[in-house]
């Protein structure tokens, strides 16, 4: 499938829910590249391709949900519905070979990425802080975590709102609740910042933006005020395990 066949897709299935009444919101790779058009280019340098699509829903939109896919042809495995129940579903179209994943209610990989009363705000991705969260809180990157990563940094400033840039407010706020999720993402932006310097294709501006904004929100982290549960935790440190294992994340 080419990659403008995917971000159709990814458009028709996210209209065709609204007009069922429920909500899906694009994240992964297309979501990054519908979101960065000035910079999407990054995708391409760093020969990024698209393999399927992901989707953050709330959990009682289930049912509606169900039926957009079965209007548009596509077939739900039942083991992942059984096994899963309420955190995922998973829909392939056997005509197209489009396979799709459903999150509901967060992201839980290595840290859990809540979105209650987040989807409402963008369209048609979660917001750019989750997208930004999405990629910064596994623990293991890889190649394609890092240019998604670039990309968004480069293409949207930081500031304390949704409306095209990067929420540091929610940022901050939810790393200031939890000592892992902050110890990875802090660690995974500092690791973001040094990889720029290894793509020689990216721009001496492009590179400098990047950094500069990453500093801007570690800064932004750092101030944040901590909670009770937070300091606990830091007394510990890195002597005790924060994360979970993610052993395979397609996205």
């Amino acid at each position: 499938m080419e990659q403008q066949e995917f971000i159709n897709n990814a458009h028709q299935i996210v209209d065709e829910a609204q007009k069922q009444g429920a909500m899906l919101r694009l994240l992964g790779a297309v979501a990054f590249n519908i979101h960065c058009p000035t910079y999407n280019s990054f995708q391409e340098k760093a020969n990024r391709h698209f393999t399927d699509l992901d989707f953050a829903a709330y959990f009682n939109h289930n049912d509606p949900i169900r039926k957009v896919f079965e209007r548009l042809g596509f077939t739900e495995d039942r083991e992942v519905a059984v096994v899963y129940a309420r955190q995922r579903l998973v829909f392939d179209n056997m005509k197209s070979g489009l396979h799709i994943d459903i999150f509901f209610d967060k992201l839980d990989f290595c840290h859990p990425i809540p979105w209650a009363r987040r989807l409402e705000v963008d369209s048609p991705t979660i917001p750019l802080a989750e997208l930004l969260l999405e990629k910064m809180q596994i623990i293991q990157l890889n190649e394609k975590d890092v240019i998604d990563t670039l990309m968004l940094v480069r293409e949207h400033p930081i500031n304390n709102g949704d409306q095209e840039t990067i929420n540091s407010a929610r940022i901050a706020s939810m790393c200031s609740k939890d000592w892992g999720l902050w110890r990875t993402i802090t660690m995974n932006l500092r690791k973001v910042k040094d990889l720029s310097q290894n793509y020689n294709w990216l721009a001496a501006d492009d590179r400098k933006q990047i950094v500069g904004r990453i500093d801007e929100l570690l800064q932004i982290i750092d101030k944040e005020p901590k909670s009770a549960a937070w300091n606990l935790r830091s007394k510990l440190g890195d002597r005790v395990k924060w994360y979970k294992e993610v052993h395979e994340i397609n996205q």
